[in-house]
């Protein structure tokens, strides 16, 4: 397993060397930023569906996945450590009524690593949970920049996770989590002489260091129709939490360098945020629900579905509210399934390969300029068998395209290629010794 590690922090430190940041959405402005998927790429190629478990896969999403019985294949040892790594990279083209534009960005998805101790389970990791990473330009009626917004950052996530099989079919679980992070984001407001733009300009820098712990509770229940079928169900619950957000506003002058467009601040005032009651305040991380249902064959094919849904219209951030933009309820529907075409083939290696493929529909909750903002995704993916046969270790890849947004009301669509890679690694830690 050290091996393993090692090669997986080699991994890590190539997807993070190749890029600064994890969205280039300009909807990432609004809010914490653009929420991030919290789960696997097995899970995101099977259109987000996450309901499904067993003892190989790390599952992000639900911690009663962390529970699960013996393996008699192993002679009744425990299930393995296991050990996993995802990225991804993502093209996006932007397009308003007006103009088009396109961008690309990469970045690590997640790192966790799931502990079993008979039918109890841990797991750990780390993910981004938000992120921002924009640059916007408004015109004015002559067509000179008239404001200039980018911003960076996002939300982390840290979990510890426990889960714990009560029945043969009926796991539960929790993961704890603490959430850490800052948001930065900056506007120029643009001077002209004739249409010549002035020495000086003003800049304002708002920042916010967040902090502040949430809790997930999962359930997952399999049973047996007949010989063949298996029922699986999940369901998950975060409830309502409050994060503090530490701000800062500083206002400046500067000068811009025409070679290069480096910004030259030369005198910086700091806002009175406590006089405002902004120096330190509350963020609403609404609560979330999900259940799922979905029925298949034990390493041969499953197919399910899958309803996600979250308060977010209890969400506001007064540091970055406009009068344009408001929250409603959050939801999306994931259909999804995988096939194995036969799981213990000799002849053929890709017979033993896993092809998922699966859809979504997700209503993100933003509305801006009475629109609302709505994403669609098609994905498909496949698992692809490495290292010793015995302890089922893959490496994955995922393949999502999709669109959210409209060009209504000045706003902007992005059509975008997602492709996500990751290494799902197994190890034995915990084996019964015999003695004759």
């Amino acid at each position: 397993m050290i091996k393993k590690l090692v090669l997986g922090l080699i991994v890590l430190t190539a997807i993070q060397s190749y890029s600064q940041e994890a969205t280039t959405s300009p909807y990432s402005f609004y809010g914490i930023g653009s929420l991030n998927f919290k789960g696997t790429v097995e899970n995101r190629s099977m259109g987000g569906l996450s309901i499904y478990t067993d003892s190989i896969h790390v599952n992000l999403r639900n911690p009663a996945s962390y529970g699960g019985n013996n393996l008699a294949m192993w002679g009744g040892d425990s299930r393995p450590v296991k050990f996993s790594l995802g990225g991804s990279f993502k093209r996006t083209n932007l397009k308003s009524a007006t103009s088009k534009g396109e961008a690309q960005s990469a970045a690590l998805n997640y790192l966790a690593l799931s502990i079993p101790i008979g039918k109890l389970g841990f797991g750990v990791g780390v993910m981004p949970y938000t992120s921002v990473g924009y640059r916007l330009e408004s015109l004015n009626d002559e067509g000179d920049v008239d404001n200039r917004f980018n911003g960076e950052g996002g939300l982390n996530r840290v979990f510890l996770g426990l889960g714990y099989q009560f029945t043969e079919g009926l796991s539960a679980g929790v993961d704890f989590q603490y959430n850490f992070g800052n948001i930065q984001n900056n506007v120029i407001a643009f001077q002209y002489d004739n249409r010549v733009p002035v020495q000086y300009q003003s800049r304002e820098i708002n920042r916010s260091d967040l902090s502040g712990f949430t809790v997930n509770f999962g359930l997952s229940y399999k049973a047996k129709i007949n010989e063949r079928l298996e029922l699986v169900t999940g369901a998950t619950y975060a409830p309502e939490r409050k994060i503090v957000s530490d701000n800062d506003r500083l206002f400046s002058t500067i000068t811009i360098v025409p070679s290069s467009g480096r910004e030259v601040p030369l005198n910086t005032v700091e806002a009175n945020l406590e006089a405002l009651g902004l120096e330190k305040t509350d963020l609403v991380m609404p609560a979330k629900y999900s259940i799922g249902l979905g029925i298949g064959q034990v390493r041969n094919w499953f197919i399910g579905a899958e309803y996600f849904f979250q308060e977010s219209s209890k969400f506001s951030n007064v540091l970055y509210s406009t009068n344009k933009t408001t929250y409603e309820d959050a939801s999306t529907i994931a259909i999804g399934g995988f096939f194995i075409p036969q799981y213990n083939s000799f002849s053929s290696y890709f017979k033993r390969a896993v092809y998922r493929a699966g859809v979504r529909f997700e209503k993100t909750g933003l509305v801006i300029n009475d629109e609302s903002i709505n994403e669609f995704g098609m994905s498909f993916g496949i698992g692809l068998p490495v290292g010793d046969t015995r302890l089922l270790s893959n490496a994955n890849i995922g393949f999502e395209y999709g669109q959210r947004g409209t060009t209504k009301n000045n706003l902007i669509q992005e059509n975008f290629i997602n492709v996500q890679l990751s290494l799902s690694l197994n190890d034995r830690w915990f084996q019964k010794r015999k003695f004759q």
